[in-house]
């Protein structure tokens, strides 16, 4: 895989972002692009990066980014909001569109956790995207606080809410908070972010408790309608303890374009290893998803086959 590192501009901010290529890259040719899309606190440097290696074996072009706010694109550090996040995915697509190498007509998308919620809105209201991918996400916000947190903590976060968004209105600022105060990390996962994610570049700033509320506003099943006649394809860990099974389950049920579910053999990233075995078969079956996908005739029946 060839690394090209690049810039490009959302809502005015300069994100800092990589194009990766097939190592036999042919000048000449159109080449169907993914743009690979981190969940919270990710980064390009690990899972966009991860997915290229195996995808553009597969002979596509990949494309990750940092959102606004991480690693060393510009925005405000600890400000997250997932509305902020799908423009800059969107800002990611007009950007790679000017690549001569990319095939603007065969553009998909790969989200990963929160990154999942994000892209079905993109697809829902960008008819750019051609085939979309959500893997081990969450997709109603308010319905997925809930379900990890009792009775009692919830109550404790919406008050806790209520005084920071008085804060907000007199002083225009939103108090930080540790990483992962409201999203919170089961042991599996904990483990894994210790040991894998905590030493990347940028990982673990304090984050606003703004955050909170926009995860707490954000739906994907309320959209996922609109994305046909996109194909979705979902992905969702069986032992998945993160976000729970019922999420991507929900998601499923509401889509009505061709849509195809594959249940991952793990947990929500104790596969997530180049040369794990399901991380392995997680990318083949992506690589045919988006191969039928990009035919641009497909319906069930055709992606049927990939089971």
């Amino acid at each position: 895989m060839q690394e090209k590192k690049v810039e490009f501009y959302s809502d005015g901010l300069k994100l800092e972002g990589s194009f990766y290529f097939p190592d036999h890259l042919d000048k000449n040719k159109k080449y169907p692009t993914i743009i690979v899309n981190s969940g919270y606190q990710g980064f390009n440097e690990f899972y966009p990066k991860l997915f290229s290696e195996k995808l553009t074996d597969k002979d596509y072009i990949c494309f990750g980014f940092d959102y606004r706010g991480f690693a060393d694109s510009e925005g405000e550090k600890g400000r997250v909001i997932l509305e902020e996040q799908v423009r800059d995915i969107q800002h990611a697509i007009s950007f790679v569109t000017t690549h001569d190498n990319v095939n603007e007509n065969n553009i998909g998308l790969i989200g990963w956790g929160m990154g999942a919620c994000n892209v079905v809105h993109v697809a829902a209201k960008d008819k750019r995207v051609k085939a979309v991918a959500a893997l081990n996400g969450f997709y109603n916000g308010k319905r997925w606080l809930q379900s990890i947190h009792t009775y009692e903590e919830f109550t404790k976060i919406e008050a806790t809410l209520y005084e920071d968004r008085k804060n907000r209105a007199i002083t225009g600022k939103s108090k930080l908070e540790p990483t992962f105060i409201h999203y919170p990390l089961d042991p599996a996962t904990k483990e894994y972010v210790e040991n894998e994610l905590a030493s990347v570049y940028g990982f673990g700033h304090e984050t606003q408790l703004l955050f909170t509320d926009s995860i707490l506003e954000t739906n994907a099943e309320d959209v996922v309608e609109s994305i046909a006649p996109v194909p979705l394809f979902i992905g969702h860990g069986r032992e998945n303890l993160l976000h729970p099974n019922e999420e991507s389950v929900s998601l499923f049920k509401k889509a009505n374009s061709p849509k195809y579910f594959y249940w991952i053999d793990g947990k929500h990233n104790d596969f997530m290893f180049a040369e794990h075995s399901e991380f392995i078969r997680l990318n083949n079956k992506l690589g045919e998803f988006f191969k039928v996908a990009f035919t641009g005739d497909i319906d069930e029946q055709n992606l049927s086959s990939l089971a």
